[in-house]
């Protein structure tokens, strides 16, 4: 039987088959279709020649939320909310977005305040009823959200985390009056305090809710026709899978479904490979993702934002910026050469890819340098058009009075910088040194980039994996199953007991179990992790800290809130301490498929020839190889091209390039490095 992971990004579609029977695993990539994502779905199926009928494992990778959500192109909201409490998703929290700019205008928000419907119902902080629930009310407010014809409907009441009664009341009875218009209620999509947070998480989960559902209902439709059995899944945020019918309840979880699935397939391949602390690296056609990943263990996210809207549905911690190998180099008002965050996207894309596009970019700098010319078309349709490549970039390098070459190494040292600020921000700025750990680098375009940011960093090794153009579908295959619940409950810990803590947390592990076990886990195949959100008495924010299964007393998990803080804020306090918010995390184990390692005979039965390619300001002759074909034993000194399907790893002078026995290629510098 087959497994398949799919992840749609902004340029390919990346898929990876597995062959459970034979132990064997192959990739594929094809254009996306932005305008109808599952058509590229579906086109790489075919290409791929898939028979959908033997498929036992189906997950997808999926940037329809994120883009619904950039693009605003989502639902006419409607707002159901406490009296009093209409403007919450107005006002926001009043934060200048440009500090010196006096001018500067809130952009507008999900909702119009016209189709924001009080209602009279009031909860107290500990959940108890000041005020009944006026099912009138509710039901006059459905009625008049009808008649202005909202597409999606939020409700959202103050203190409805501690007690979700009245806001699940409202939703029946809107869901009565407007059967055909999805409803979203606070408790069921963000149980935790903080009025605006929660409610703008709600919000966007029913402003992007209709096209997510419409997308995984079209998608369903075609798999099912096409022969698919087996329930597909969807990756979510936090790095585990969901059916498709939960997570068209609860999109907002999907915003960074596919670099999630990197950062899991990551994590497997580091514990195989006995590394522990890895940054991941991914850079794909339109932006750039990075991860940390210590001791084996990568972050949750609670405080995203996805196109300036908060979304504190957990979320793997991943540092994105746009710069891919579609980003578009141009010169700024002030005459300067910049890059990105604009992209050729998939249509028409770089100008060497012959589909029109006639913008230089970061692909078409390093096809002029002579550094990605693969010998197979990409996504078995695109041939390298090296000509159009050299036009485009030849054609900025006269504005700016440069050579091209000149011009195509500062188009890619940008691209670097600006990569290398996104690994910053997950590193340096938290006091956390690049240098003592690995990169993993994947992506269609990230080993080609690879050292050269590794070199920015001072970090020693380079680590490329396997399928490493579509390492983020094959991630999606070794995901487990994995459900998050959160609840907030303010506890001081002066004088309170590990039960006390517990007894929070029993009633979502006993919904967790419920849900996996009808979903056919056993318990012998059910995991848990629990953490609480803790504060010091008086402090406005918290920190995620875990809930070891060995502790013995409030003491332990106080003693590791200290250390959590110290190593966030380079100190600690001996104040008291309170829990906020307690979370857990509950996965279903599930089989892992292997990644391949085929080995070769003979390095030079391995080269393919050689071009020149430039490094630093001079042309080398290097030799090129097929990945593929590469000896176990392979060991190639820079400077070097391997290629494999979809992407290109490029060894500069004084790196040598090591195979491992797992199939990775290992990146290390023979001279020490600052």
């Amino acid at each position: 039987m087959l497994w398949v992971g799919v992840d749609v990004g902004g340029t390919f579609t990346d898929l990876v088959v597995y062959d459970d029977e034979a132990g064997t695993v192959r990739a594929g990539k094809t254009p996306s279709t932005p305008d109808d994502p599952g058509r590229g779905v579906l086109n790489g199926l075919r290409a791929m020649d898939v028979s959908l009928g033997a498929v036992r494992r189906f997950r997808h990778g999926a940037t329809v939320a994120t883009n619904t959500a950039l693009e605003r192109a989502g639902a006419e909201l409607g707002v159901v909310t406490t009296a009093g409490f209409r403007d919450v998703l107005i006002v926001g929290r009043g934060n200048r977005l440009r500090l010196y700019d006096i001018k500067a205008t809130r952009p507008p928000g999900l909702v119009r305040r016209s189709r924001v419907m009080e209602v009279a119902e009031r909860l107290a902080a500990d959940g108890s009823e000041r005020i009944a629930l006026d099912e009138n009310a509710v039901r006059a407010a459905a009625e008049r959200l009808r008649e202005l014809r909202v597409e999606a409907v939020a409700v959202c009441f103050l203190h409805a985390y501690a007690n979700p009664e009245h806001e699940r009341r409202a939703a029946e009875i809107v869901r009565a009056v407007l059967p055909d218009v999805p409803v979203s209620w606070s408790a069921d999509v963000l149980a935790e305090h903080r009025e605006y947070e929660r409610f703008a998480t709600t919000a966007l989960n029913a402003y992007v809710a209709p096209r997510v559902a419409g997308y995984l209902a079209r998608l369903r439709d075609g798999l099912a026709a096409g022969g698919l059995r087996a329930a597909p899944e969807i990756m979510t945020s936090s790095g585990g899978s969901w059916s498709f019918e939960r997570m068209a309840r609860l999109p907002v979880n999907s915003m960074l479904s596919g670099p999630a699935g990197g950062v899991i397939g990551a994590v497997s391949l580091a514990e195989r490979l006995g590394y522990r602390d890895l940054i991941t690296y991914d850079m794909g056609g339109t932006s750039t993702d990075a991860c940390l990943i210590r001791d084996g263990r990568y972050a949750l996210a609670t405080e995203g934002q996805v196109g300036g809207f908060p979304n504190r549905a957990p979320q793997i911690e991943i540092s994105t910026v746009g710069a891919g190998g579609g980003s578009v180099a141009y010169l700024d008002v002030g005459g300067f050469l910049n890059v990105g965050p604009r992209s050729a996207g998939a249509n028409p894309g770089p100008a060497c890819y012959g589909r029109g596009g006639t913008e230089p970019t970061v692909t078409d700098a390093n096809v002029v340098l002579g550094r990605f010319r693969p010998g197979e078309p990409l996504g078995g349709e695109i041939v390298i058009d090296v000509a159009a490549a050299e036009q485009a970039v030849g054609a900025l390098a006269h504005r700016l009075g440069l050579d091209p070459m000149e011009t195509a190494e500062g188009i890619v040292r940008i691209a670097v910088a600006r990569m290398t600020g996104a690994i910053k921000e997950i590193s340096v700025m938290r006091g956390i040194d690049p240098r003592a750990f690995t990169l993993l680098a994947y992506g269609g375009a990230g080993p080609l980039h690879a050292a050269a940011v590794a070199e920015e960093l001072g970090i020693r090794t380079v680590l490329v994996p396997p399928l490493s153009g579509a390492f983020s579908a094959f991630g999606l295959l070794v995901a487990d199953r994995r459900l998050d619940f959160s609840r907030t409950r303010v506890m001081p810990l002066a004088g309170a007991s590990l039960d006390d803590v517990r007894a929070v947390l029993a009633p979502m592990r006993e919904e967790a179990a419920a849900e996996l076990a009808a979903e056919g886990f056993p318990a012998e195949r059910i995991r848990f992790e629990a953490a609480v959100d803790m504060r010091y008495v008086g402090q406005a924010f918290e920190l995620t800290t875990p809930l070891a299964d060995d502790a013995r007393d409030v003491a332990d998990l106080v003693a590791a809130f200290h250390r959590v803080y110290e190593e966030r804020y380079a100190h600690a306090d001996d104040g008291p301490v309170e829990a906020v918010s307690f979370r857990l995390s509950a996965y279903g184990l599930t089989e892992k498929p292997g990644l391949p390692s085929p080995a070769g005979r003979a390095l030079d039965a391995a080269r393919r020839g050689s071009r020149p390619v430039r490094f630093a300001g001079e042309m080398r002759e290097t030799p090129v190889y097929r990945r593929e074909d590469l000896p176990a034993t392979a060991r190639i000194e820079g400077p070097a091209i391997v290629e494999e399907a979809g992407s290109a790893t490029v060894v500069p002078p004084g790196a040598r390039c090591v195979r491992h026995p797992s199939g990775a290629l290992v990146i290390e510098w023979e001279r020490t490095r600052s």
